[in-house]
């Protein structure tokens, strides 16, 4: 597998303005290094305890977390994450908000939206979302910056769910953006779209796509 040749290829077929996050969970330092050494910059890891020991290792990387964040692993990867893309309560936005306040560091952070058919535990509904937007206390979360919406499309061959999926998050985005972020421009990011279905995703108004298996090739 040429990862170099890969992310050449990738890039042709990917706007300038689109953010390529590398999805580099179970991947050995070696070919994180190849695919930096094309370029790429971000990378994107599902697991806390993975994330920080190929931080150590790795720490010029700019580092995305894209799984699931349990309350009590905040305070492990709040000194050096690039973005959490993954959060799906007011509670952990809360706790990431009190770690980055005592190393006075700002995180920048996705709300992450449940848009798949299937059944998951994580990602708000865009009830949900919009009930934490309207908190009174995330006035006072001065150490974290809501970015945009993050979300993953329901596995399925039928490209029509997929594009009805990314349709329906990207008009909830504008949404969002014009009622509550309208004086923000820092929330302008909308990450959708994977190997599979990344460009229905960029056609429907992805700014960054998370990509694994297009890159690294299948684990």
């Amino acid at each position: 597998m040429n990862i170099v040749k890969n992310i050449i290829e990738l890039r042709s077929q990917i706007p300038r303005h689109v953010k390529i996050v590398a999805i580099s969970k179970t991947k050995t330092v070696a070919e994180i290094r190849e695919a930096m050494s094309a370029g790429q910059i971000f990378f994107g890891e599902s697991k806390v305890q993975e994330l920080t020991a190929k931080h150590k290792q790795i720490p010029d990387a700019e580092w995305h977390l894209v799984g699931h964040l349990q309350t009590n692993k905040v305070k492990q990867i709040v000194p050096f994450v690039r973005m959490i893309q993954s959060v799906d309560s007011f509670r952990l936005l809360e706790e990431i908000n009190n770690h980055a306040g005592k190393i006075n560091r700002v995180v920048d952070c996705l709300l992450q939206i449940h848009i798949a058919q299937e059944e998951t535990k994580y990602g708000l509904s865009e009830q949900e979302a919009i009930e934490l937007l309207k908190n009174d206390r995330l006035q006072s979360f001065n150490h974290i910056r809501i970015c945009g919406l993050m979300s993953i499309a329901t596995f399925t061959d039928d490209n029509d769910v997929i594009r009805n999926e990314f349709r329906a998050l990207s008009n909830f985005f504008q949404r969002i953006r014009n009622e509550y972020f309208s004086a923000n421009p820092s929330f302008n990011e909308l990450s959708m779209g994977m190997s599979d279905d990344y460009q229905i995703a960029i056609e429907e108004g992805a700014t960054i796509v998370r990509i694994g298996s297009s890159l690294f090739g299948k684990r």
